[in-house]
C-alpha cells in the first residue's frame, strides 16, 4: 500500500526520533527517498517488510510522545509512512490511549489519581489546588488520572517529563507542597533506588516497609526476596533460590513441568481464575512452530498494586516464570506488557531482562540447549481495557485495544495469529515456587479449590495499607486485623473486594474466607485481590459516582451493550445522586438493574460483564438511599 498523507512533513528531529525506533527507511514506500534505479515502479525494498512491523506502532508513538510531550502531525505522518499504516487507523490507535496526545501539551505533566483509594484520601482537593497554582501555565500541565496503582500511598501523583531524557516519578501521600517542591527543584521524585549490592541486605527503605508490611517474615514466598536482593542482580537472586525452578523444569522436561503446574491447582491470579495448567497444556498441544508467551502486567484495576510491587522488588522472579512457561510450551518469544504509568517497574524489568541476557539465559541457542527465546517489553499508554487478554494482544500488534470475540481463544489463535500463553505477573511469579517445592506440596497450601498463597492489595481506611501474602482461607476480618485494623475510630461501613469490577460487602460478611469459593458464596469475587476498606465516614454515594464514571470512560466502545450501557449507567447514577430522577427513584433503580443485566448478558468482554457489579452490590446492601446519602 502506497500511503499518501497531507499536512506537515516531519522535522529532522522528529524523523530522527522515529528512526531511532524503526531504523532507517529503506525506500520511498516506507517513508524514505525515492530511488528509481533501485525501485523502478514496483517497490522491492520495504513495502511488505514495513507492513510486517505494524507492531512497532505503539513503541513509535511512545518515543515521539516522550520526546515532545505530544505527537506532532509531522511525526505522526512519518510513522504512518514508515509502517504503511493508513492515517485513519493510526489516529484511532493514538487517540485510544489516555497517555498519548494529538494536541500540544506542556513538557511536564502531573497526573493526579482521582480513583477510589486516592479519592477518600483527598485527591480531589489536591488536584484543585494544583490546577489553581498552574492555571494558564505553558510549562506544567495538571491532569486527572485513573488509578495509578499506588493505592497504598494514597493520595498519589505521577510526574512525567518529556524531552531529550524522558523521566517519570511517583509521589506518594502527595500534597501540593510535595508536588511543587519536586517541580521547583527539577528533580523527579521516586522511591529510593537500591544501593550497591554488598550493602543492600543491611538496608530497609521506607517505601519497601510501607508497601510490604510483612517484609522479612519467614512464611513469605512471593514477597520473600523483596528488600533483601538487588532486583537486577542475577547473583543475588541465585543465592536466594533463584532459577532453581527453571533448572528443575529443564531436568524434568516440558510434559512433566506442565504436569507439576497442573497438580499444583494454581488458578490465574489476574481475576479470571482459569486453571493455569490447562492453559499451558493447550498452548503446548497447539499446532504451529511459532508460539508466544505474554506476561500481562497492565495492572489497571482500581485498588490493585501487587504486580507493581513484585516487578519493582523481585523482577527476576517474573522473568524466571516466563522462562519456565516458554520451555514448557515451546514458545520462542515473550512479551511483557506493562502499563505506562509504572516507570519504575518498567525500568526494573528491563534491567532484569538485560541481566538475564548477560547471564546467557536469553537469546539464541540458550546454553547450548538448541532452544532460543527472548523477551521484549511493550509499554501500555493508559487503557484499562488492555488488561483483557485479547485487547492486550491487539495493542501489541499495533491496533486499538479492543477485545476479540472468543472463540478462538489465544491459546490457539493469539498474538500474530499464533498460539499464545497469557498469564499475569502474580501467576508467573508462583511458577518457580511450584517447581521448587513440587505441585502436590503447593496444592497442600490453602483450602478447597483455592490452592497456594495469595497476594492481597489492602488499602483505604486501614493503618497499614500494602501488599499482604497469606495462604488462601484467611478471613476478611483477619486480613484487616493484619493490616492494623481501621485507621480511625469509626467502624467499618463496607469493604470493596476485587476492585471497581468487584463487589461491596458489608460488616456482616467480615468472617468470609478469602477464597474463590468463599467469596462466590456471598455474591462477591476475589478478582485481582483488592481489599479496600471504607469506614463510616465514607460517602459511598460519591464512590459509586466515580465507579460509574470510570467504566464510562474506560469502555472501549466496540460493542453496543457496554458502550451505551456504561454511559446510561453513569447518567442514572448521577441523576439519583443529584436527587433528580426521571420519574420515581424506585423506577430508576429498576432501570439501572435492567441495564446491568443487558451488559452482563451481551457484552463482548469482562469489562461490560462486571461494570455494574460494585454499584448493584452497594444498592443491594445499603438500599436505594446510598446514592444520596450526603445530601441534607
Amino acid at each position: 500500500m502506497d500511503i499518501k498523507v497531507t499536512g506537515p512533513e516531519p522535522t529532522e528531529l522528529e524523523r530522527k526520533v522515529v528512526d531511532g525506533v524503526l531504523g532507517s527507511a529503506e525506500s520511498a514506500w516506507a517513508g524514505g527517498k525515492r530511488d528509481l534505479e533501485r525501485e523502478g515502479r514496483i517497490s522491492l525494498l520495504g513495502g511488505n517488510r514495513a507492513r510486517s512491523k505494524r507492531d512497532q506502532l505503539l513503541p513509535a508513538f511512545h518515543a515521539v510522545q516522550e520526546r515532545f510531550g505530544w505527537i506532532p502531525p509531522g511525526a505522526f505522518n512519518y510513522i504512518c509512512k514508515r509502517l504503511t499504516v493508513p492515517p485513519a487507523e493510526a489516529y484511532g490507535v493514538a487517540t485510544f490511549f489516555h497517555m498519548f496526545s494529538m494536541e500540544h501539551r506542556p513538557s511536564t505533566e502531573v497526573h493526579v489519581c482521582e480513583d477510589i483509594a486516592c479519592r477518600i484520601k483527598g485527591s480531589e482537593a489536591l488536584c484543585e489546588n494544583l490546577e489553581k497554582a498552574h492555571n494558564g501555565s505553558n510549562l506544567v500541565g495538571i491532569r486527572k488520572s485513573p488509578c495509578l496503582g499506588l493505592c497504598e500511598w494514597a493520595p498519589a501523583a505521577l510526574i512525567l517529563r518529556s524531552g531529550e531524557s524522558y523521566e517519570g516519578g511517583a509521589i506518594g501521600k502527595a500534597t501540593p507542597e510535595k508536588v511543587q517542591a519536586s517541580l521547583d527543584s527539577g528533580k523527579l521524585p521516586d522511591r529510593p533506588k537500591f544501593p550497591d549490592r554488598p550493602k543492600f541486605p543491611d538496608r530497609h527503605w521506607d517505601w519497601l516497609t510501607h508497601s510490604v508490611p510483612q517484609m522479612g517474615e519467614s512464611q513469605l514466598r512471593l514477597l520473600s526476596r523483596i528488600g533483601s536482593v538487588d532486583p537486577a542482580s542475577v547473583e543475588d537472586y541465585h543465592i536466594q533460590g533463584g532459577f532453581e525452578g527453571l533448572a528443575k523444569a529443564v531436568a524434568m522436561g516440558p510434559l512433566a513441568t506442565i504436569a507439576e503446574v497442573t497438580a499444583s491447582g494454581l488458578m490465574g491470579r489476574g481475576g479470571a481464575a482459569f486453571p493455569t495448567g490447562k492453559k499451558w497444556e493447550a498452548v503446548a498441544q497447539a499446532q504451529g512452530s511459532t508460539k508466544y508467551v505474554v506476561c500481562n502486567a497492565d495492572e489497571s484495576e482500581p485498588g490493585t498494586f501487587k504486580d507493581r510491587v513484585i516487578m519493582e522488588g523481585d523482577p527476576l522472579a517474573v522473568i524466571e516464570g516466563i522462562l519456565i512457561a516458554a520451555f514448557a510450551t515451546g514458545a520462542q518469544k515473550g512479551f511483557i506488557y506493562i502499563r505506562g504509568e509504572y516507570p519504575l517497574a518498567i525500568n526494573r524489568i528491563q534491567n532484569a531482562i538485560d541481566a538475564v541476557r548477560t547471564a546467557g539465559l536469553l537469546g539464541e541457542n540458550i546454553q547450548g540447549t538448541g532452544h532460543s527465546f527472548d523477551i521484549e517489553i511493550r509499554k501500555g499508554a493508559g487503557a484499562y481495557i488492555c488488561g483483557e487478554e485479547t485487547a492486550l494482544v491487539n495493542s501489541i500488534e499495533g491496533k486499538r485495544g479492543e477485545p476479540r470475540n472468543k472463540p478462538p481463544f489465544p491459546v490457539h489463535v493469539g498474538l500474530f495469529g499464533k498460539p499464545t500463553l497469557i498469564n499475569n505477573v502474580e501467576t508467573l511469579a508462583n511458577i518457580p515456587w511450584i517447581l521448587r517445592m513440587g505441585g502436590a506440596a503447593y496444592a497442600g497450601i490453602g483450602t478447597g479449590n483455592s490452592k497456594g498463597q495469595k497476594l492481597f492489595c489492602v488499602s483505604g481506611h486501614v493503618k497499614k495499607p500494602g501488599v499482604y501474602e497469606t495462604p488462601f482461607g484467611i478471613t476478611l476480618r483477619q486480613l484487616i486485623t493484619l493490616a492494623g485494623g481501621t485507621s480511625g475510630s469509626a467502624p467499618i461501613k463496607a469493604v470493596l473486594l476485587g476492585g471497581a469490577a468487584g463487589a461491596f460487602v458489608g460488616p456482616e460478611n467480615l468472617d468470609v474466607p478469602l477464597t474463590f469459593e468463599g467469596t462466590r458464596a456471598i455474591g462477591a469475587t476475589l478478582g485481582s485481590g483488592v481489599v479496600m476498606v471504607f469506614d463510616q465516614t465514607t460517602d459511598l454515594g460519591e464512590i459509586l459516582v466515580r465507579i460509574a464514571a470510570f467504566f464510562r470512560d474506560e469502555s472501549c466502545g466496540q460493542c453496543v451493550p457496554c458502550r451505551v450501557g456504561a454511559i446510561r449507567q453513569e447518567e442514572l447514577v448521577a441523576r439519583l445522586r443529584r436527587g433528580k430522577p426521571n420519574g420515581s427513584a424506585a423506577d430508576e433503580v429498576v432501570l439501572l438493574g435492567e441495564i446491568a443485566q443487558v451488559m452482563r448478558d451481551a457484552s463482548i468482554c469482562g469489562l461490560g460483564h462486571t461494570a455494574s457489579g460494585a454499584i448493584q452490590s452497594a444498592l443491594k446492601i445499603f438500599g436505594n438511599d446510598v446514592l444520596g446519602e450526603s445530601r441534607s
